[in-house]
């Protein structure tokens, strides 16, 4: 048994369940790459693919029925179509320079909002077709690096929704792509029983990840809130600019 990648597996899913719980996923972008130290990232997509999609559960059960139904209608339509494209697509992108395009758009994304937002999240929403486009983007880029958070982050933080609304929408959001992820994952082999059942014995861990980010979660004032998902946006764009640039190398 390797237990080096059971440690990194156990770390990566505690962050992301926490990350899931509180912070709708800011920072588990993390997860893949850190399991990667030890494996491929193929696998490593495949092995949290089951757990996150638990994750997902957990996370909708803790702020059930706190989403904002109106979001949620713009929104999955657009980003199930984006992980439908991304599935018929998978081979005609490279995900380093595309991991390197969503990072940019995260990065300015936050430099241009910042300034005018360091208090709420408050701003004039996208237009709808706007909306859906970030949308679709977020479930493509799910689904091709693992990246739909940044998308979909720009999207929502311009929603004017409160922490709550914001946390559970996203949870909403990223299980309709999650549990439809699973349909071409499967489809293209990157799912089997092992990778499956190693996932799965995480499931403690991601509960009480989940827990603990809830907590987290309603400590944290709404304008504390709002300024550490900037900040989780800037972040993971950087991350992604310079995994992106670093495999290129």
């Amino acid at each position: 048994m390797d237990w080096l990648l059971i440690s990194l597996i156990a770390i990566a899913v505690f962050i992301t369940g926490i990350s899931k719980g509180g912070f709708s996923g800011a920072f588990g972008i993390i997860a893949v790459p850190l399991i990667s130290l030890q494996t491929s990232p193929t696998t490593a997509a495949a092995i949290m693919l089951p757990i996150l999609c638990i994750m997902d559960i957990f996370t909708v059960q803790k702020f059930w029925k706190k989403w904002n139904t109106e979001q949620l209608i713009k929104c999955i339509p657009a980003a199930i179509a984006g992980v439908v494209v991304g599935g018929l697509t998978a081979s005609w992108f490279s995900v380093d320079w595309l991991k390197i395009m969503v990072g940019i758009i995260a990065v300015g994304f936050t430099l241009n909002s910042w300034p005018r937002k360091n208090k709420t999240a408050q701003s004039a929403p996208l237009h709808a077709l706007a909306g859906k486009l970030w949308c679709a983007l977020g479930g493509f880029t799910s689904f091709i690096a693992h990246a739909g958070g940044p998308p979909m982050s720009v999207y929502l933080l311009r929603a004017n929704l409160d922490k709550t609304q914001y946390v559970a929408t996203a949870a909403v959001i990223f299980t309709a792509i999650n549990y439809v992820k699973l349909i071409p994952y499967g489809l293209l082999g990157q799912l089997n029983s092992t990778n499956i059942l190693l996932s799965l014995c995480f499931i403690p861990v991601a509960f009480i990840g989940v827990q603990l980010g809830a907590w987290l979660h309603y400590k944290l004032p709404t304008t504390l809130f709002f300024k550490y998902m900037y900040c989780f946006l800037f972040l993971t764009g950087i991350k992604l600019i310079w995994d992106g640039v670093s495999a290129l190398n």
